[in-house]
């Protein structure tokens, strides 16, 4: 664990209200749509040659996952809402005090996202933090395009990194909280779930060789959806696919299956 902590800067955090997206750069952008669209059901909003933009079916932004064509897999972006466009003042100011790198456009960085800020962490991780956003149509009353395994929303991101509690720390200057964890006797932390939205964690810290992105969840309505899931990938013989679960953690007592 590191020795060194990073400081709690004297500019107020940006306001988050909650993970919004993910941007994810694909080496094979066709197989990736056949698998998030055909198999699992986003929607999609938008789509061009070289990228195509995803939502879940209760979302009325314009997405929650990006997959970009590149020629290495990779996580570009965990992107945040904040709740006023001032708070992208906050989050530059906020991010040059811990001398990150910090970028800003006006138009945005991707398709639907107005004004965006675009930083690397004192973690190692590139996170993304706008206000200003295309609002679609939401799709939760639309039950003629409902599946027995649709996705709702996304709900989280989960991060490893190797030095936990400092992770934590600093999470908590930026105005996230904890509220499921993991230690031992001694009460060292290895992992943390930490929220800005009411619900379990809008991420989680996991002890391990990083900066890495685990996994980013999206949620069903109930856990039979799930199973659906597991039934559809088992029809198309890609039952491969399933790394882990279906399950129950422990910790935050979500029905779980990893893909």
């Amino acid at each position: 664990m590191s020795a060194t902590p990073i400081p709690t800067p004297s500019s107020p955090p940006p306001d988050i209200l909650r993970a919004a997206s993910m941007e994810l750069v694909v080496t094979d952008l066709a197989a990736s749509r056949h698998f998030y669209v055909d198999v699992l059901g986003l929607v999609v909003t938008e789509e061009d040659e070289g990228a195509v933009y995803l939502r879940t079916h209760e979302e009325f932004i314009h997405h929650n996952l990006v997959l970009r064509q590149g020629p290495v897999a990779a996580a570009a972006a965990l992107s945040y809402r904040v709740r006023a466009p001032e708070d992208l003042d906050k989050a530059v100011a906020f991010y040059r005090e811990l001398g990150c790198r910090v970028e800003r456009r006006v138009e945005g960085f991707v398709a639907g996202v107005g004004d965006s800020v675009r930083i690397e962490d004192p973690l190692g991780f590139p996170y993304e933090f706008f206000h200003d956003v295309e609002h679609v149509e939401r799709l939760a009353w639309r039950y003629d395009l409902y599946t027995p395994g649709t996705l709702v929303r996304l709900d989280h991101f989960n991060q490893v990194t190797p030095d936990v509690p400092r992770a934590v720390r600093y999470m908590e200057d930026l105005g996230f909280r904890v509220t499921e964890d993991i230690q031992d006797e001694a009460g060292t932390t290895y992992a943390a779930w930490m929220r800005r939205k009411p619900t379990v964690h809008d991420t989680a810290m996991t002890g391990g060789d990083g900066p890495r992105m685990h996994h980013v969840a999206f949620a069903t309505h109930e856990k039979h959806n799930v199973l659906a899931i597991c039934d559809k990938l088992g029809a198309l013989r890609m039952s491969d696919r399933i790394e882990r679960g279906p399950g129950r953690h422990g910790v935050s007592n979500a029905f779980y299956l990893y893909l």
